[in-house]
Formats: C-alpha cells, sequence, structure tokens
C-alpha cells in the first residue's frame, strides 16, 4: 500500500523556474535585482564581511584563555547532607542522584564544608574540602576518596 501514498494537497510546490523569460515573471535578472556583486554567480559576502573595515570580532581585545587540563567537579555541601539521610547511611554519587542532590553521576563530586552535621554518615567522594572532612569525622563519619 506505500505505493499508493499520497501527499495531501498543496503539500509539494513545484520550485520557481527562474530565468525562463519575460512572460513567466522571472525573466531577465531572475529575481536578483540589477547588476552589482549580488546578481553575480558565487556573489555575495561571507558573514560578518565589513566591505574591509577591520571586523568586529578583530576589533574586540582578547584576553584570557581556555585551560584544557581543567578538572570540573560537581559539588555539594555538608549541611545538604544532613537532612537527607539517616544515621550510618553511605553517600555516594548514586544515592545523591536518586535523592535529587546531583544531576549526573558522569563527573567527579566535591563535598565543601557549608553547614553543619550531625549525624555519622560514610561519604565516598572524588574530592573534600579539609572543613567537610573535619566536620564529617568530627560527627563520627568517615570520608572516603574514591
Amino acid at each position: 500500500m506505500l505505493d499508493r501514498l499520497k501527499a495531501p494537497e498543496g503539500a509539494v510546490k513545484r520550485k520557481k523556474r527562474l530565468g525562463r523569460g519575460e512572460g513567466s515573471g522571472r525573466g531577465k535578472t531572475a529575481g536578483r535585482g540589477n547588476k552589482g556583486q549580488r546578481a553575480r554567480t558565487g556573489g555575495g559576502t561571507k558573514a560578518g564581511f565589513e566591505g574591509g573595515q577591520m571586523p568586529l570580532q578583530r576589533r574586540t581585545p582578547k584576553r584570557g584563555f581556555t585551560n584544557i587540563f581543567k578538572h570540573v567537579y560537581s559539588v555539594l555541601n555538608v549541611g545538604r547532607l544532613a537532612g537527607v539521610f539517616s544515621s550510618g547511611d553511605i553517600v555516594n554519587a548514586q544515592t545523591l542522584v536518586g535523592k535529587g542532590l546531583l544531576k549526573t553521576t558522569g563527573l567527579p563530586f566535591k563535598v565543601l564544608g557549608e553547614g553543619d552535621i550531625k549525624i555519622p554518615l560514610t561519604v565516598r567522594a572524588g574530592m573534600f574540602s579539609k572543613s567537610a572532612k573535619a566536620k564529617i569525622e568530627a560527627a563520627g563519619g568517615k570520608a572516603e576518596v574514591v
């Protein structure tokens, strides 16, 4: 039955036949206007060309660079763990994504020290700040680098 399928009425437009005589309404210049660069084949300029003037992209000052060796971490504060986990829980990337504290397990995550924690937890992360590690261990938990 696929051989009998037809496009609905008006869905397929015929292409404009340019430069096929004055009677067609698109003869002579074929809709390109009169003479000039844009009327020629391959005419026109690239995007951002300013007629020979120094382009904006080249006139503006450039600063800095992108460090290709930069390590990107998801960050999480110690204070966020206290209200979500109970005493003795193991906290890792999977459990944090499950509880909605991290968006993805793709990036390693770093635990920072803002907030307080009173319950002992075993936290397994890529990195810890000194204050975060101290707060987790002061509460009776463990800070394990994975």
